[in-house]
């Protein structure tokens, strides 16, 4: 009857861009009730069973508490065996184990950090990303009653995954030719020490981009290139970007409320497949908005453009598909 796992990461929408920039909590509250509304619409697709991540503000267990109160249901709610860290590292280990219990789909709960992480453990189950992050450019807004209702449908194999599910991009992060990591947006090479406090919003550190998708649609790092290029998170194409005088400068929203000028080098369209080298070492790199490791002298590092990202649920299709099939029709 269909299985999905659910990684509420409780610490999204709460870094220091709260204080630097504008932007708004994501509340435990509020995301209790995304849950809430999850089960209840994977309830109504006849989903037999849930596995969701355990965390330490008890998201997942008030909203498991709260569905029983107000539905009866023999729907099985129960949480991953497993010791939780209270750090990022949480969602990519949940995400394994989902993956290894045959879930037939991934809700998530964060930004394009938690996002990434998940990516890197799922494999090819597809994710229903629900964005309650700060840069949210992988996730797209969506309810979650309706948002339940599809990963339902994915996760009993009652569609065409061909029609309603889409391949993105990832980028490659190369070290000696050899796959170390893997950003969703953007990865950021920034001429700093130490990581400190993981999040960016002082472009005057930063050196390269390179990015697999450009729109001023969206907030964050990749808007910058979003100024010179608009490249679809469906296009076959990347952007590298290189930062300094010399060039042109743009305006550009790079956190929530937080628009900079910016001086621009250069810019140039990638293509898959293509690979582009690392010049600033020692460094920090940063992956979609979080400063990650850091790049120490001698290290040979490149960023490739793949097509093989995450599966994720287009939900407006799987939706229009159910509709045509009438498949929540009596």
């Amino acid at each position: 009857m269909g299985k999905v796992g659910i990684i509420p990461n409780p610490m999204s929408g709460k870094d220091i861009r709260r204080l630097v920039a504008c932007g708004t909590v994501s509340s435990n509250t509020h995301k209790t009730n995304i849950m809430l509304r999850l089960l209840l619409g994977l309830e109504a697709a006849n989903v037999n069973g849930v596995d969701i991540m355990p965390d330490v503000y008890g998201i997942g267990l008030e909203a498991k508490e709260r569905f029983f109160r107000a539905k009866e249901s023999t729907m099985n709610v129960s949480f991953l065996d497993m010791q939780i860290k209270a750090s990022e590292e949480d969602s990519y280990r949940a995400s394994r184990l989902l993956k290894d219990l045959g879930v037939g789909c991934i809700i998530t709960l964060g930004g394009d950090g938690t996002n990434r992480l998940v990516a890197k453990g799922c494999g090819d189950v597809p994710l229903l990303p629900i964005s309650t992050g700060t840069n949210n450019v992988f996730p797209l807004p969506v309810e979650a009653t309706v948002a339940g209702m599809a990963a339902g449908l994915i996760s009993r194999k009652l569609l065409d995954p061909e029609k309603v599910l889409s391949q993105r991009k990832r980028l490659d992060i190369l070290k000696n030719d050899e796959v170390v990591d893997i950003a969703l947006i953007d990865a950021v090479v920034m001429k700093a020490r130490d990581i400190g406090s993981r999040a960016i919003w002082d472009v005057g550190q930063i050196k390269q981009i390179v990015q697999t998708c450009a729109s001023l649609n969206d907030i964050g790092l990749s808007s910058i290139g979003g100024c010179l290029h608009h490249i679809h998170l469906y296009d076959g194409q990347g952007l590298s970007v290189e930062l300094g005088e010399g060039g042109c400068s743009v305006l550009a929203p790079i956190a929530p409320g937080l628009i900079k000028e910016v001086s621009v080098r250069s810019a140039r369209v990638i293509e898959i497949g293509e690979t582009v080298p690392v010049r600033f070492v020692p460094s920090i790199l940063a992956l979609d908005g979080e400063r990650t490791f850091r790049l120490k002298p001698g290290d040979k590092i490149s960023i490739r453009l793949n097509k093989s990202g995450p599966r994720v649920v287009e939900v407006h299709e799987v939706l229009k598909q159910a509709t045509e099939k009438g498949l929540f029709r009596f």
